[in-house]
């Protein structure tokens, strides 16, 4: 017979690796912006579309409330430190009230 029930464990163990994805796709983000041009390939634009697609939301988000730092020539973005951070304290926060 097949279990149909979750438990709380479960569920807190499905948000973690939710969350612990997003937080990949942050950092890969972050690896594509410092390679200055891409060799074209179809499947390799698909999979940085994806990427940019999925993180660019919450990071956007960010951005509107933290300028950028530096210069004129030089602009240092701290949106993906601050939503790593914030993910990182989510995912413990939201596991350890999920599984009680």
């Amino acid at each position: 017979m097949i279990p149909l029930a979750l438990s709380r464990g479960d569920v807190a163990d499905y948000v973690s690796a939710l969350i612990t994805v997003y937080i990949v796709l942050i950092l890969l983000n972050i690896l594509i912006s410092y390679v200055p041009r891409m060799p074209y390939r179809p499947w390799l634009r698909s999979v940085l579309d994806f990427i940019t697609d999925s993180t660019n939301p919450y990071l956007n988000f960010l951005r509107r409330f933290l300028p950028r730092v530096g210069g004129s020539g030089f602009a240092l973005d701290l949106s993906p430190m601050v939503g790593l951070i914030a993910l990182f304290v989510a995912r413990i926060l939201l596991v350890s009230l999920i599984a009680g």
